[in-house]
């Protein structure tokens, strides 16, 4: 592939030497890709998003500006998601997409001088040792040299405040774009989890259907997701709020718009809203005693951007008849969870044994 042309947005305006030799935490989400930088926090906050020439796959812009794209390129250009579902569906963008971002922090010098960056990454819970091997595989190649991986929802605690490392028993449900994952974490492991490929996307997709089937109108993804954002939710509101979405109108092919109202779309969000609750409850059900009683008094934490979903915390606290609160920053506690278990490296790269450690060394 050739080299990227566009500059990507930044959270914060760094110099290109300051990551060198300093050690990071990736989570490589289907939505986006967030990097912590030891010292620095999190510096990187970008769409998990490529694109490139059709005929020559040759990459043009990446994050911010290939997301800008999406829905609007013809046929000489494609945006691709290089993580589908939570797992790589594309092992070579999804391995740029991280090199570009590891090289934009450290700049040229990580190379000049050899001394490279150790790793953690997230990764979901119950996927496939392969898919495990793509996610670690693509920030292995990517200049650094030790990756440590640790379980999305374990990460998702620690950012969300929680001590994983006490006995104590903590529920935490991480609803993020490609898959929601969940977990009973104890003693800075899972006891319990589980995995469901619903999520933010999966809301996107239950608005697309409703409105194709009653108003015969064709959206795009960002269409849905903004109609998500603004009127979504999976319980009626005090006072109904109307959003207006454009699209195709799918019998004269030429452009039409709507307004909906977030009472119309409760019924088609929550059969996703469904979904997930029956595999929380699967999941509680199959949950030690000792553990659940340690839930029950302390509720379910709820993270990642589609926890934020009108309703969705209060749905699920009355099918589960227990608290769930939302984590603050929900939508990055992965990423600061993961960048907290940094702290880890040491014990797990020397094996300090009768250490509690959330990291595993992969690489």
């Amino acid at each position: 592939m050739q080299s990227f042309r566009a500059a990507a947005h930044w959270n914060l305006q760094i110099g290109c030497d300051y990551v060198l030799g300093t050690d990071i935490a990736i989570d490589l989400g289907t939505y986006a890709i967030k990097v912590y930088v030891e010292g620095k926090g999190m510096v990187v906050n970008e769409p998990s998003v490529v694109a490139v020439r059709a005929d020559t796959e040759e990459v043009l812009a990446v994050g911010s500006e290939a997301f800008a794209m999406l829905g609007r390129t013809g046929d000489k250009i494609k945006v691709i998601h290089p993580l589908v579902m939570g797992v790589i569906s594309n092992f070579e963008l999804a391995r740029y997409m991280v090199n570009y971002y590891i090289q934009r922090l450290g700049g040229s010098k990580i190379m000049h001088t050899h001394v490279m960056p150790r790793a953690v990454v997230s990764l979901p819970c119950q996927i496939t040792g392969v898919e495990r091997r793509a996610i670690v595989n693509s920030v292995s190649r990517a200049r650094v040299r030790r990756v440590y991986s640790i379980d999305e929802p374990v990460a998702a605690a620690m950012g969300a405040g929680v001590d994983v490392a006490n006995p104590h028993g903590s529920l935490i449900i991480d609803v993020g774009a490609g898959a929601t994952d969940m977990g009973v974490i104890s003693l800075g492991g899972l006891s319990i989890a589980r995995s469901i490929k619903v999520a933010g996307f999966a809301f996107d997709q239950a608005i697309i259907r409703y409105v194709r089937s009653k108003y015969d109108l064709i959206i795009g993804d960002r269409m849905a997701e903004s109609c998500k954002i603004a009127v979504g939710g999976v319980m009626q509101r005090p006072e109904p709020i109307i959003c207006r979405i454009k699209g195709r109108d799918a019998n004269t092919g030429l452009p039409a718009w709507i307004d909906v109202t977030s009472e119309e779309l409760v019924a088609p969000l929550l059969d996703p809203a469904a979904e997930i609750s029956h595999i929380l409850q699967e999941m509680l059900e199959k949950t030690p005693p000792e553990l659940l009683g340690d839930i029950y008094v302390d509720g379910i934490v709820m993270t990642g951007g589609s926890a934020k979903l009108f309703g969705l915390s209060d749905y699920l606290s009355d099918k589960v008849k227990m608290p769930v609160h939302i984590a603050e920053d929900a939508d990055i506690c992965v990423a600061l969870g993961a960048g907290k278990a940094i702290s880890f490296m040491d014990d797990a790269e020397n094996k300090e044994y009768g250490v509690i450690n959330p990291l595993s060394a992969v690489y």
